[in-house]
């Protein structure tokens, strides 16, 4: 009974407690988070550009840029500092910044890229960071404030739903994929897992389903 209390405490834990500032730390957090629906629209429009002032190709830009991330997150993982949004339990394991990073950048490396130029280039790109970016804070407040697992699991669904078909009416995204691949966003927020973070898995879950996919597309 003790063990499933838990489960639960855990499940719709109050992050702001937990967060460094305050409810003004998770605020923070949540407009970092939410801001990263950029990334996919500066790769895919300005990505060229952008990584031309390296004298770097597109894809380098972000190999080079997930492994700055990573030096900063060694340094920061030995000196035990966390900033103003993260949480306290950061100080001693990878952070959740970090696993988005590094999610972020394989599904930029991996995703099959359209026939397109410019944004419709991001036909899987840019559902599978949009579902992080949007998903992912969207059923974490709504499991604090509400505490109730099945309306953010419901809503998650749909506004994943929304974004996956919405790209196959903006960018040509395939419908099966989009229709197949949107509960694993889901899928990827609800594991609970001290070694990886959500906002890894809501990316790499359907980021894998894709990469089994694709052959038969």
């Amino acid at each position: 009974m003790n063990d499933m209390s838990s489960q639960i405490d855990d499940i719709f834990v109050d992050h702001v407690d937990h967060s460094i500032g305050g409810f003004s730390g998770h605020a923070f957090r949540r407009l970092t988070h939410i801001s990263m629906v950029v990334v996919p629209f500066l790769y895919y429009v300005h990505g060229d550009r952008i990584s031309s002032w390296f004298s770097l190709e597109p894809t380098q830009f972000v190999s080079c840029f997930c492994f700055l991330i990573l030096a900063i997150e060694f340094v920061r993982l030995k000196t035990g500092i966390v900033i103003v949004g993260q949480r306290a339990y950061e100080s001693n394991q990878i952070s959740a910044l970090a696993w988005g990073t590094i999610a972020v950048a394989l599904a930029l490396l991996i995703a099959p890229e359209g026939n397109g130029s410019g944004i419709e280039s991001g036909i899987y790109g840019i559902p599978l960071i949009l579902g992080m970016t949007i998903v992912d804070p969207l059923m974490g407040e709504v499991k604090r404030l509400k505490r109730d697992l099945n309306m953010a699991i419901s809503l998650g669904i749909f506004v994943s739903y929304t974004i996956w078909i919405g790209c196959y009416f903006w960018i040509g995204t395939d419908f099966i994929v989009a229709v197949l691949l949107a509960p694993l966003t889901v899928l990827g927020e609800l594991t609970s897992s001290k070694l990886i973070d959500d906002n890894a898995t809501m990316v790499l879950f359907p980021l894998c389903g894709l990469v089994l996919l694709f052959p038969f597309l």
